[in-house]
């Protein structure tokens, strides 16, 4: 095997949870462009089917599954259906997540609790539904943020405590599943990227934060993407427990 054929994912299933819109689109394309065949899944079918055409035209398998991953009931479901009708489950993108930004005097316990709900409740229940079914070996990308690491001057207490365990829940999970089971667990820490989270920002944002990013620009999902396959492949077999920041040096400043 060359060293590039160890970042292809031929023959392998990939789960990619919040794949109706934005980065999780281009994880579940991008994977599928590596050789995976894809489970995809999210709240919206609508969104949902279209994301299925899209990977079913570069000629791989896909399966689209209604689910939050909130619920454990519907993530031990995708995982199910995932194992029934692709036969396998290799890789988990454990993208699905919402944000908020509002003041933490006003922020009700509702709101928060739905942010924590959903970023990491979620991302634990559907890793763990894919530890059980992962039989021989396989690699969890958890989905963080710089801000788990950092703040980016708005309030957003709820979103970056989420991130924040992620970290923490990456570690774990690689230190308990890694060696006993062959699951290698890491997370990504995206910078500024395009999403339907940032939509919400105040216009001009994005922009105005380009002075704490060395490379001056927003991320381009390609190059998010790119890492995520680095990590669910086997070119990082020695890997786990990391997170990766792919900021263009924000943690750097």
């Amino acid at each position: 095997m060359s060293i590039l054929d160890t970042f292809r994912l031929d023959g392998k299933v990939a789960i990619v949870t919040g794949a109706s819109s934005g980065l999780g689109v281009a994880f579940a394309t991008g994977l599928a462009e590596a050789g995976a065949d894809i489970a995809i899944c999210a709240r919206r079918v609508e969104k949902l089917e279209q994301t299925r055409a899209q990977v079913e035209a570069l000629g791989r398998r896909c399966i689209a599954v209604p689910a939050d991953v909130a619920d454990p009931d519907d993530c031990n479901r995708v995982v199910a259906e995932t194992v029934e009708q692709l036969g396998r489950v290799d890789v988990l993108i454990n993208n699905a997540g919402i944000g908020t930004a509002a003041p933490a005097t006003r922020e009700a316990p509702d709101e928060f609790r739905k942010v924590i709900d959903i970023n990491l409740n979620g991302s634990y229940f559907m890793a763990q539904a894919c530890g059980r079914a992962m039989k021989d070996g396989g690699s969890i990308v958890n989905i963080g943020s710089v801000l788990g690491s950092t703040t980016a001057f708005l309030p957003q207490a709820a979103y970056a405590s989420s991130k924040a365990a992620i970290i923490g829940l990456t570690r774990d999970l690689a230190q308990q599943w890694t060696g006993r089971k062959g699951i290698r667990v890491n997370a990504l820490a995206p910078g500024f990227f395009e999403s339907e989270m940032t939509d919400q920002y105040p216009e001009g944002y994005l922009e105005q934060m380009m002075f704490r990013v060395p490379t001056g620009r927003k991320g381009e999902s390609r190059e998010l993407v790119t890492a995520a396959i680095f990590l669910a492949s086997e070119a990082s077999s020695y890997v786990t427990g990391i997170l990766l920041p792919v900021d263009g040096g924000l943690l750097t400043t």
